[in-house]
């Protein structure tokens, strides 16, 4: 999926969930990518995505990568008055770790994605905007702990100080117990291979010095009839 196409997805599935939401009133999705995080002009609210899902291609080598910790930057305001709206957005762009290069590739996401993104996005607007009861955000697959740790240094948010990942809890705790797991098991199983090796040593020693001593009484009292 191009980068043009995927805009085009967003607008659309903006502008038909909002002619949902909001009906009596016109509002406008416009990219920016030059949206900066916290730095809001007078009246404009901020929303800020911080694990949507979405997939990568280097322009340079080509190469192809899945991100579960895509930021999407909000900024929205409202005209009471007018009855008009405008929401900018930022898709933060990722370096490809393959090749090294310094270029930022942007990402492309799935419809179904961009549709429940867009259910945030209205969910937060209409909390910020129209001071009402937004409901419950949408909990994405992607905001679950993938199989790796985020590479913040290829992660153009990471860059600009946006803190969007960290493990939770429960895989620190996973990560700890297995970890705990494995380094006990080990030396354990070292041990018990040592202690039966030097207890068949001893075993063979303490035989050798019984025969020896049966061996030598044998011997005096031989010696002694004679």
């Amino acid at each position: 999926m191009s980068t043009s196409l995927t805009t085009c997805e967003w607008k659309k599935v903006f502008y038909e969930k909002m002619e949902v939401a909001k009906p009596a009133d016109s509002w406008e999705l416009i990219i920016d990518p030059n949206l900066k995080p916290n730095e809001l002009a007078p009246g404009w609210k901020q929303y800020l995505e911080q694990h949507a899902s979405g997939r990568f291609h280097c322009s340079w080598c080509w190469h192809t990568w899945q991100s579960p910790h895509v930021v999407i930057l909000f900024h929205m305001y409202l005209d009471r008055a007018q009855r008009a709206g405008s929401v900018r957005m930022r898709v933060f762009k990722q370096l490809c770790y393959e090749c090294g290069t310094a270029r930022l590739d942007e990402s492309s996401m799935l419809e179904e994605n961009i549709e429940s993104l867009v259910d945030n996005l209205i969910t937060s607007l209409r909390e910020q905007c129209y001071d009402e009861d937004g409901g419950q955000y949408r909990i994405h697959v992607a905001s679950r702990p993938d199989g790796g740790p985020h590479r913040s240094e290829f992660c153009e948010a990471c860059q600009e100080g946006i803190v969007h990942w960290k493990p939770s809890e429960k895989l620190l705790e996973e990560e700890a117990t297995t970890y705990t797991f494995s380094g006990a098991s080990k030396p354990s199983a070292q041990e018990g291979s040592g202690y039966n090796f030097f207890s068949l040593r001893w075993w063979l020693i303490g035989a050798s010095l019984c025969l020896l001593i049966v061996y030598l009484q044998f011997s005096f009292r031989g010696s002694t009839f004679l």
